[in-house]
This record gives C-alpha cells, structure tokens and sequence, in this order.
C-alpha cells in the first residue's frame, strides 16, 4: 500500500488528536472535529515535510515487516522451498549452493534471466538451480507450464533443454507451442496430455504459489538467494555476488 498524504493526514490526525485528547477520539464530540482539523491542517501548511518523513517512516517499517515475514517463511518452509517432490533442478546435483528461481514462460525478463542462470552454471560447479513454476501471467502461461511440469515427470534428462528452448521462443507460448516442444524431444503426445491430467500438476502449482505469496514476491523471475529475496532479472553480476556471499 503506498502511504499517500491522505493517509498520512489521517494518522496525522489520529496521533495529534491522541496527544491532544488522551481520553479517546471517539469520545470527541463531533463539534469539535472541525476545530481540531483545522490546528492540524494548519500544522501540516506550516510543517509539509512532515508528510514525507511519515511516509520514509512508514515504508521502512512496511519493509522491516516484509522482511521479517520472509524469514519466517525461509525457516518454517525450508523443506518445501528447497526439496520440494515437485521441483526440478537445474546443474551439480551435488552443489553445495542452491539459488531457487520462480519464473513464467511468458516473461520476457526471465529469458534475459536465464542466460544469466546458464552463465552462472558454467562458471559455478559447486551451484545449482531450483525450478519453481510460476505462471502469473494469463491462462497461456497456466497451460505452457502445465506441459512443462508433465515433461519434466516423463523426461527429466532432458528438462533443462526443453526449458531453455520453450523460454526463448518469442511471442506467448501456450498448451500448443509446449506440447510441440515436449514431442520434438520424443515424448508421446498421448501420454503427455494424460499425465498434465493428474492431480500433482495442480497440486504443484499452488504449493509455488503459496510459497511466493509468503515471501512476498508479485512478479518474475525472482530468487531465493541464501536467506534474501531478490526480485527481478537483476542480471549475472549481482546474482554472483550474492552467491559468492554465501562462500565466504
């Protein structure tokens, strides 16, 4: 919610009449309001830059307050998060590091996102990525990652390819453009559409929803990066620099 100078009149309002009133405000009688509202209007004419320190205020407590709630998400759903049955992951199934990355085949900032993602895997052997599907962006993006996660059950050798072509396809990608992709890579038609018929497509799908909106993210791609969020395709050097951070 952004703190406009409405809202912060009325907070405003709220705490000069406390400090004015202790008793209560609702106990004022309504004669007095207008009274009151003018000393304050009268106030903040002589004193605006009031108004911007409230908002600069109340946006860091807005971000302390996210923060904290993400955390709280990191730790009580670490298990789901980072070893989730529904996931893919991408490079050293060994690695020590995991940067996990919620993406929509839709988003053209994803594609910039996974040149950024392959580069960091050839440079890192000792990182990995986890694969969260996200699809935020229309009914095409539900369907194109509903093969996808169908793919990934009947040929999860050949996921990371099939992503990186079906992502770089320009234009929107829907059901028909993944599917077309997923047979290219000798998958039965058939026996795709069968399994984006069973009930863990949906089931996987909600669970990286839930986990997105408990962290707060509104937007792809976006990453779980140790114990930070970093939203946006904010390009290899900073995703290398917070994952050397883990390193050290």
């Amino acid at each position: 919610m952004k703190y406009t100078p409405r809202f912060a009149f009325a907070v405003l309002f709220i705490s000069i009449s406390t400090a004015l009133f202790p008793t209560s405000t609702a106990a004022l009688d309504a004669a007095d309001r207008p009274e009151i509202e003018k000393i304050i209007r009268e106030y903040l004419l002589k004193n605006p830059e009031i108004l911007g320190e409230m908002q600069e205020i109340f946006e860091a407590r807005q971000k302390a307050e996210q923060v904290a709630k993400q955390q709280e998400t990191l730790t009580k759903k670490a298990e789901i998060i980072y070893s989730s049955k529904y996931q893919v992951e991408i490079g050293n199934p060994d690695a020590k590091y995991k940067v996990v990355e919620f993406f929509d085949y839709n988003c053209p900032y994803c594609q910039r996102a996974m040149i950024d993602m392959k580069k960091i895997l050839e440079t890192n052997p000792d990182v990995k990525f986890i694969i969260k599907e996200w699809p935020v962006l229309g009914q095409q993006s539900y369907e194109a990652h509903n093969v996808s996660i169908a793919f990934s059950t009947l040929k999860p050798e050949d996921y990371y390819e099939f992503h990186q072509k079906l992502l770089s396809i320009r234009g929107r990608k829907g059901e028909k453009k993944a599917i077309e992709m997923a047979v290219s890579f000798g998958v039965d038609e058939k026996l795709l559409r069968q399994e984006m018929a069973k009930p863990y497509i949906i089931e996987a799908l909600r669970e990286n929803n839930l986990i997105a909106n408990d962290l707060g993210i509104t937007g792809t791609p976006s990453y779980v990066v140790g114990g930070e969020v970093v939203f946006g395709a904010v390009g290899f050097d900073q995703l290398s620099s917070r994952i050397n951070a883990l390193k050290n």
